[in-house]
């Protein structure tokens, strides 16, 4: 007989992520751990903010591949009784010292990451020259600074003892650590501390997996917490920092850490439906696109829930929003699903919201830990066009275009719904629809968090859920290419959004990323 395989699919199951609900606060985390360590932030007293700044830290130990002390990021703060947002910018800047003579390029072009050629090297992607200053630890301090309640050795205890346990060694980590292999043997430390034996390590076949000890992390996050967080650009740490990026030929100086500092902008209000406001964080991230998304899809066919003729509007307002925020600021980040990120999100008991997205840029970042400090360095300078006199090129001092898009959306000046999303181009579509489904169409943050997405990451082709009905398929197809794939956790072909809503009884409900094995919502009881 003839026969012709089927599609091939790689989880042949139904997944459900539970939910959190309560009257007070909530955290959702990419990772049950750091969501645990915010949630016991807040039973100890703690606000939004202190739990927030809580579970950022503590993902440096719990989920390494994606954020943490050697990161930047940016957070939206809408504080009770404030009528908005304000947004604390700890984003990506490159140092002095960056010289674009230092990627020269092959005159070909990458494989798979990029739209643009490629470097000698990939000195953009990794190894020492990929840094851009990390100014995480410079958020956070800003953020527990000016709106903290607990004391910050408080805040970090949590942070500390997981970075003492260690990594759980289970088959998440193997994957994670496994997709980075390849260039994390080529730096001695990463490959000492996540490459044990030259391989990644691997769980048991039965029992509990164990813990990996990430190198001298657990002192540095202690030194932190006893010196402050500024003690990472102007004391210890710092020297130990310094030293080691100069050892390995990195151009990030002592001076290039004095000078981090956060700032806190006002967030930029964009009038949405039914009374709301979609508050959004201004400049070099995805908050002006989104913004210009929404703006095309205010006359968008608004039923009872999202349709075909829904699904066709965003995909054509997708693809006009990317078209316009490329032509105007110029390629910036991979396609490709390597990109990984962390976002959290916070609501306490007082009605403070805090979404905040960090990064290391590619998972693993530049794969570079340093020996002196276990800390994880990213590799910024890859959202930088290495192409002289494009909007986006490579120069030192300079802040480069980012994907990151944390929201709160206001009615009548309160907040009622927190979100954000990891996965590089395919956060602002995810985005997009999580709030379409919740505010707009009135499902819970559970129900959205279970409903097939679209992707849309440039101009051209839309990634559709192949769970999508027929017809929504075929109103995506009638517009142009349409590649079918299943939510899996691996390969990642969605964002992972997470998201805090007020629901219509009073409650609250947070929910993170439905295929996201680590991640969880947490309610205070």
């Amino acid at each position: 007989m003839n026969y012709d395989p089927p599609r091939h699919v790689t989880q042949h199951w139904s997944l459900a992520k539970p939910a959190a609900t309560g009257k007070r606060g909530i955290v959702v985390s990419q990772a049950r751990d750091a969501a645990e360590a915010g949630r016991a932030i807040l039973d100890a007293g703690g606000n939004a903010i202190d739990a927030a700044v809580g579970t950022a830290l503590a993902l440096a130990s719990a989920e390494p591949w994606n954020s943490g002390l050697g990161g930047i990021g940016f957070a939206l703060v809408h504080r009770a009784g404030e009528r908005a947002a304000e947004v604390v910018d700890f984003g990506p800047v490159a140092p002095a010292g960056l010289s674009p003579s230092a990627f020269r390029l092959t005159g070909r072009m990458t494989a798979d990451l990029f739209a643009w050629p490629e470097v000698e090297g990939d000195a953009n992607i990794h190894g020492p020259l990929s840094f851009a200053i990390p100014s995480a630890p410079a958020g956070y301090e800003l953020m527990h600074r000016r709106w903290g309640k607990l004391p910050l050795a408080d805040v970090m205890a949590p942070a500390v003892a997981l970075a003492e346990r260690g990594l759980p060694k289970d088959w998440f980590t193997t994957i994670k650590i496994a997709s980075a292999a390849s260039v994390l043997r080529r730096y001695a430390e990463s490959a000492r501390v996540y490459l044990p034996d030259g391989l990644p390590p691997v769980p048991p076949y039965q029992g509990s997996p164990g813990f990996l000890r990430q190198g001298r992390l657990p002192e540095t996050l202690a030194q932190l917490r006893r010196a402050g967080l500024r003690d990472f650009y102007d004391g210890e740490v710092a020297a130990t920092l310094a030293a080691d990026v100069k050892a390995l030929g990195g151009v990030i100086t002592a001076d290039d850490l004095r000078g981090c500092e956060a700032r806190i902008l006002p967030a930029t209000p964009v009038p949405w439906r039914n009374g709301r406001t979609v508050q959004v964080a201004t400049g070099l991230t995805a908050g002006p696109t989104l913004a210009h998304v929404l703006d095309l899809m205010r006359n968008a066919s608004w039923g009872k829930a999202p349709d075909a003729a829904w699904y066709a509007a965003l995909a054509a307002a997708m693809k006009a929003a990317y078209e316009a925020r490329l032509a105007g600021m110029g390629e910036t980040e991979p396609r490709a699903a390597e990109s990984c990120t962390t976002h959290l999100t916070v609501r306490d008991a007082e009605g403070t919201m805090v979404a905040m997205t960090t990064t290391l840029l590619s998972s693993m970042g530049s794969r570079v830990v340093l020996p002196g400090t276990g800390v994880l360095m990213n590799n910024g300078v890859m959202w930088f066009d290495p192409r002289p006199g494009q909007p986006n090129s490579i120069a030192p001092g300079k802040r480069p275009l980012t994907n990151m898009c944390p929201i709160v959306v206001a009615k009548d000046g309160a907040p009622e719904l927190a979100a954000g999303a990891s996965g590089g181009r395919r956060i602002l579509a995810s985005i997009a629809q999580m709030l379409a489904f919740v505010a707009d169409f009135a499902m819970t943050p559970e129900q959205a968090a279970h409903t097939p997405r679209i992707d849309v990451s440039g101009t051209d082709t839309v990634t559709a859920d192949l769970r999508l009905a027929p017809d929504v398929l075929a109103a995506l197809a009638a517009q142009g290419p349409v590649e079918l794939v299943e939510p899996a956790v691996s390969p990642v072909n969605f964002a992972n959004p997470n998201v805090i809503a007020r629901l219509a009884d009073g409650r609250w409900m947070g929910i993170s990323d439905a295929y996201s094995p680590w991640s969880a919502a947490l309610a205070q009881a």
